[in-house]
């Protein structure tokens, strides 16, 4: 039986694009589902065997209902990152005449698409009303079904090939180095294609009553010359100013090195949790040209 893996749908998403370019080499069916806690649940109670979601954007931050779900709500593995370009666009569903900018009325977008071409829509469409949808995709699917009014959505130039759209403007975003981080989680094991990166990311809860515990948590890494690429504080939802730290690792998970690093910082009174160690790909530079 072929395995399905879960994605931020409807078709036509950044996620989608994501999804298939990190299993392009495995017989997956890919499933849309209508938020990103629904493809964490879905794969979580096991209706799907993968699921990729988005985690970062290079100009908005992190995605909070991932991590957070992530953390707090199920307990599933990272099995790999793909760090991809993205490009928004201004769509317009299709009319025999085009629709001036200043005749729209609203813009339909994700809030993250949104967020990323602030200063075009401020600009350009300052008199048109923001809705925020589960998607860009969907955004571009609601456009597309009302052809009578005077809205557009902020996507993919992917959804012009699924929906009966137009480009109103493209290359909408505000800034061009413009990357999302997504990633591949899963109840069981994946082969993927080699990667000349590799990270580990683990989560680490301080003890309460120990002053300096994060530097010296830091600190194992560092004598070790052990190379952080994120260090990040997410609530832990018990108590106002009680985090936890999610760290990203720029080395997969080794016999020696991490482990006693890990060992050096559970000493001190932390609790530290593997949330995944995985390839990682960037698409579109030279680090995976491949890909």
């Amino acid at each position: 039986m072929e395995k399905k893996l879960a994605f931020l749908g409807p078709r036509g998403t950044f996620t989608e694009e994501a999804a298939r370019t990190l299993t392009q080499r495995q017989p997956l069916s890919l499933v849309p589902y209508p938020s990103i806690i629904d493809v964490l649940d879905a794969v979580s109670n096991k209706e799907v065997a993968f699921g990729v979601v988005p985690m970062e954007n290079s100009i908005e931050g992190t995605v909070n209902s991932t991590l957070d779900w992530l953390i707090h709500e199920v307990d599933l593995p990272i099995l790999a990152e793909l760090a991809l370009p993205i490009a928004q666009n201004l769509l317009v569903a299709k009319r025999e005449q085009a629709l001036p900018l200043s005749a729209i009325t609203k813009v339909l977008s994700h809030p993250q698409a949104i967020a990323q071409s602030h200063n075009f829509l401020r600009e350009n469409l300052p008199h048109a009303k923001i809705e925020y949808m589960n998607s860009t995709a969907l955004a571009a699917k609601t456009v597309s079904e009302h052809p009578e009014e005077p809205w557009a959505a902020v996507g993919t130039k992917l959804n012009v090939e699924i929906y009966p759209l137009e480009f109103a403007r493209e290359q909408i975003q505000d800034y061009s180095n413009n990357y999302t981080r997504f990633v591949l989680v899963g109840t069981e094991p994946l082969e993927l294609q080699a990667s000349s990166r590799e990270k580990t990311t683990i989560l680490v809860t301080l003890p309460e009553d120990f002053p300096g515990a994060l530097y010296q948590v830091l600190a194992a890494f560092a004598w070790r010359k052990v190379n952080l690429s994120r260090i990040e504080s997410r609530p832990t939802k018990k108590a106002l100013g009680s985090y936890y730290f999610v760290i990203d690792i720029e080395q997969k998970m080794d016999d020696v090195l991490l482990p006693g690093a890990f060992a050096e910082i559970e000493a001190i009174g932390c609790q530290v949790r593997q949330l995944g160690t995985y390839p990682f790909y960037m698409q579109g530079a030279k680090l995976e040209a491949n890909l």
